[in-house]
């Protein structure tokens, strides 16, 4: 299988750049593999697609202001990424400078702050920051929010906010979880009257979400890690719904790869820790029913776990139909909710 097999043509102009004015005024196209064709919905109406009894599942990790800026000591401009928080003074970055630092190098930041590399693991630097105040709290006062690459903008003010779902509560993840970002309090309000219930995974985002896959070959990719957490009371939230009949749907492909994660030996059971978990066409999801996801880069491992769920063939129709009819792509875009079997398990 070719990373190429995976290739649509997205015009530029449907790639969102501002998030809409309020959260659940995003589009969303159903793909029911119960009906042929598919349905052009408003996000909405997301509680008439659901049934009382099924399970809503968020990612409630929270986004770092995780980029930031400083120069080396010889004034060469450096740019730090956080890919993870480990420690109250130390990290996991990727560093955006012209010549990589080595160990025992120094980067200057604002405010007298000096970040002193301690070593590298693969494409990334573990920092250490040499100030008393915790790692977190100098990131909210000096860093910004990483916008995607594909996202051609300064952050403003307003990312703060709208790059963060309303439910997130979990500190250290160093980019989006992008389907979490449609809801609203209102949205969330008229789900809980339809008797729709929620749970909570939290996944910490990786560089390698945004990453291009440089192997052709689809089987030599290796994923990039990520830190995950599925507790008891999720899981056993999970058997009682499936034994009332209820269906579990994941918000996001993070919680798609937790879940999926935390199911060893065919039991979905509490796990923490990494993970590397590698989901394309041929792997069979089983963790859950259903799936709310946004619409995902070319050649991208997420859009081949969409197509791992819902078939390859299907998600590219899917995807020409949302380009023809003009839906908004990636982080603030449009949605896609994929029912892979229809009716309730």
């Amino acid at each position: 299988m070719k990373k190429s097999d995976f290739h649509f043509e997205l015009p530029p102009e449907l790639i969102a750049q501002q998030p809409l004015a309020e959260r659940s005024a995003s589009r969303l196209l159903v793909l029911d593999a119960a009906r042929e064709g598919f349905d052009d919905r408003a996000l909405r109406e997301l509680p008439d697609l659901l049934a009382p009894g099924d399970l809503l599942v968020f990612n409630d990790t929270r986004v770092l202001p995780a980029r930031l800026h400083g120069r080396k000591p010889t004034g060469g401009a450096v740019e730090i990424l956080i890919e993870r928080v480990t420690g109250a003074h130390e990290a996991i970055a990727q560093l955006g400078v012209s010549k990589k630092p080595r160990e025992g190098g120094t980067i200057e930041l604002a405010d007298g702050v000096v970040a002193r590399v301690l070593g590298r693991e693969g494409e990334f630097f573990r920092l250490r920051f040499e100030t008393a105040e915790p790692l977190e709290k100098l990131l909210v006062r000096l860093g910004r929010m990483p916008l995607p690459p594909y996202i051609e903008r300064t952050p403003d003010a307003g990312d703060a906010d709208r790059y963060q779902t309303v439910f997130a509560r979990e500190p250290g993840c160093g980019r989006g979880t992008d389907r979490g970002l449609h809801f609203d309090a209102a949205l969330l309000a008229a789900l809980e009257a339809r008797g729709v219930a929620f749970g909570h995974v939290t996944l910490h985002v990786g560089a390698g979400t945004f990453q291009p896959m440089r192997a052709e070959r689809v089987e030599d990719h290796v994923m990039h890690r990520e830190w995950l957490n599925v507790g008891a009371g999720l899981v056993e939230t999970i058997r009682r719904t499936r034994e009332r009949g209820g269906r579990v749907v994941a918000v996001g492909t993070t919680v798609v790869r937790a879940l999926e994660t935390a199911t060893r030996g065919g039991v979905l059971e509490p796990f923490a820790g990494d993970t590397q978990i590698f989901i394309f066409p041929g792997y069979r999801i089983t963790s859950v029913d259903a799936l709310l996801t946004n619409f995902h880069l070319p050649e991208s491992t997420l859009l081949m776990l969409v197509s791992a769920l819902a078939g390859r063939e299907r998600i590219q129709a899917a995807y020409r139909h949302a380009v023809e009819r003009r839906y908004r792509f990636f982080s603030y875009g449009d949605a896609m909710l994929i029912l892979p079997g229809g009716a309730r398990r």
